[in-house]
């Protein structure tokens, strides 16, 4: 079969490997679609060794059951799956309480859970194998947009999913980056709560994707963009900041217009820093407030938001490529020139 591998610093290729076998408790997929994200760029393109060379990259994965390994019960040949991208040791007390985000056997405090594209062989390829723990059922969903429901659409709402308490009638939330996670992020807010949406982004060609189901949108190249988001929430900001780009322009935005005992969120990952000070003269975050770094979502946040996929009440812009054109894929998302989130479409 053909798999798209890394093979060292800005060096992918497809290569020609054997079918891999189901061993205990996994399941061979074969496979239908495989999103292509920033974090799958950034393997190539960073200047040292960023994966184990050889390794099949692509971790948003959608296909069939093609074949069970030993033990392996729930699933059948033929089932359309997507796949969970924390392949946890599901016995520690983190996993055993759902928590599998935060699996206790990484080997450090600072190590997430890996799974495919990161740690093992991906879905950039026609088939892949992956523990049935990680499966999940996606009947009824364009396999094209069930494959990017594990990352772009997982992210965000395990952090909306978390800070459901404050997501209530009057309240509002604002997005940062509208990438394809902040499209779903705007999409999921939208389906699962009643607050203000604000979306913010540096280009208006991203906004545009939202500008139909937020309820404000800045371009945060304006002037007073901070007093315009106060503005927007009401006067005392937004109670909910998802901060999908994690630079430090993003992070001191976040944390200059949060509200009292609101929270920022931040996935986002481009190696930004902010000051926490404690000093109520020059501190800009308010008392109350909550920042996390969240990272992924439990396996109950996978089946709740295909749930809301086959229900149609999220979805995003999704420009799909022809496997054989992945190089092509990444170079457009580097480039820029990606709405939403790319797609690698098997034949």
């Amino acid at each position: 079969m053909k798999a798209l591998k890394y093979l060292g610093p800005g060096d992918i290729g497809f290569r020609d490997v054997p079918i891999p076998d189901p061993v205990r408790g996994e399941v061979l997929i074969k496979v239908a679609a495989c999103g292509v994200c920033h974090t799958d760029t950034s393997f190539r393109n960073n200047p040292e060794l960023a994966l184990t060379p050889g390794l099949t990259l692509g971790h948003e994965i959608s296909g069939t059951v093609s074949r069970l390994g030993d033990c392996v019960q729930g699933f059948s040949p033929g089932t359309p799956v997507t796949v969970h991208t924390v392949w946890s040791c599901g016995s520690c007390r983190q996993c055993s309480a759902g928590r599998q985000n935060a699996c206790l056997s990484t080997g450090g405090r600072l190590k997430p859970a890996h799974g495919p594209g990161t740690r093992y062989d991906g879905g950039m390829a026609e088939f892949v194998v992956a523990p049935a723990r990680a499966l999940v059922a996606t009947s009824g969903i364009d396999p094209v947009a069930a494959a990017v429901l594990p990352d772009a659409a997982l992210v965000p709402y395990h952090s909306i999913h978390d800070a459901a308490s404050l997501l209530t009638e009057g309240a509002s939330a604002l997005v940062i980056g509208i990438g394809g996670l902040g499209q779903y992020a705007v999409s999921i807010l939208s389906a699962v709560s009643p607050v203000r949406i604000i979306a913010v982004d540096n280009r208006d060609s991203a906004l545009d994707a939202v500008r139909d189901s937020a309820d404000v949108v800045f371009n945060s190249a304006v002037p007073d963009i901070e007093q315009r988001i106060l503005e927007a929430a009401g006067g005392y900001g937004p109670d909910v900041v998802l901060d999908l780009v994690g630079s430090t322009q993003t992070l001191d935005l976040a944390t200059a217009v949060v509200a009292p005992y609101g929270t920022v969120r931040v996935p986002g990952q481009s190696n930004g820093t902010f000051t926490f000070e404690t000093d109520r003269t020059t501190t800009s975050i308010p008392r109350g407030t909550t920042i996390n770094r969240p990272y992924s979502g439990t396996y109950q946040d996978l089946v709740d938001v295909v749930e809301l996929a086959r229900a149609g009440r999220i979805g995003i812009d999704l420009q799909r490529y022809p496997f054989q054109e992945a190089v092509s894929a990444f170079d457009a998302l580097d480039a820029g020139r990606v709405s939403g989130r790319a797609v690698l479409v098997m034949d």
